[in-house]
């Protein structure tokens, strides 16, 4: 049966580590990531142009390679989750949740039947193609999707505690660059009305028991998230770390001494 092990760990209390997709949708992705120890990737469709086509590819890539695949949906309609399941995505991220009434609607979309409305159809890729008992497999597809309002704005911000309170809705995700662009303050993250703002995000999620996600830019990012309280957290996107690791190194190549070859060591004449 279905089974999603960073559903299982968040709702648990433990903390789980993954990387934000929009732009190298190739084989190698998945067992990339899962060589480098990340749990999920969340493939974006809101801003990388991917199409279901390629989320069901990248799904299949995901689960092959022992790691979780979510989508972020392009808009926030929860209608668009179902087919996105059916292709084999374990959880939906829903951009610009501002009310617990869009919540529900998510929670709705992802879950069968009494927990939701979601359609069925088995002997799909969401069900690994196999046969099996309807209501088995229903059951254990509500135990495996992972629900996340992407909370974005200052409307958002102002029905935290009602979306965090919806029943099914497993995880609030802070949308932090929308958000400081709501309020006025674009990238301005220091600024105390921000602070407020993702402060007030967070504090929601913990009153409800519920985790709440967020994007780091590095590592050092994510362990001070993780000391505030934040428990699924992706490591910055894929375009981000090439560059910037690319960068760094180029940096360091110019940058250094010249100093003879060691053919032994690194292969050069």
């Amino acid at each position: 049966m279905i089974a999603n092990p960073v559903r299982h760990r968040l709702l648990q209390g433990e903390t789980c580590f993954g990387l934000m997709a929009f732009e190298f949708f190739t084989p190698g992705l998945a067992p990339v990531l899962a060589a480098a120890g990340a749990e999920f990737v969340i493939l974006d469709m809101e801003h990388s142009g991917l199409g279901i086509e390629g989320v069901k590819a990248q799904c299949a890539f995901a689960r092959a390679a022992g790691i979780v695949p979510m989508v972020r949906l392009p808009r926030p309609d929860p209608g668009l989750a179902p087919p996105l399941l059916d292709a084999g995505a374990l959880g939906i991220m829903m951009p610009l949740v501002e009310s617990a009434a869009q919540a529900r609607a998510l929670v709705d979309a992802c879950r069968y039947r009494p927990e939701g409305r979601r359609g069925l159809a088995f002997g799909l890729a969401h069900d690994g193609y196999a046969a099996g008992p309807p209501l088995e497999k229903m059951a254990a597809a509500n135990q495996a999707v992972l629900t996340i309002a992407l909370v974005e704005s200052a409307a958002g911000i102002e029905a935290a505690e009602a979306i965090a309170a919806v029943p099914g809705l497993d995880m609030l995700w802070l949308g932090h660059f929308d958000l400081s662009d709501s309020l006025g303050i674009p990238g301005r993250f220091e600024e105390p009305a921000y602070r407020a703002a993702a402060g007030r995000l967070r504090d929601a999620a913990l009153a409800q028991g519920k985790p709440v996600g967020w994007l780091a830019a590095d590592g050092a990012q994510a362990a001070s998230a993780r000391g505030a309280g934040f428990r699924c957290l992706c490591i910055g996107h894929e375009v981000m770390i090439l560059r910037d690791a690319l960068s760094r190194a180029i940096e360091a190549g110019r940058g250094a001494p010249m100093v003879p070859g060691d053919p032994g060591r690194d292969g050069l004449p």
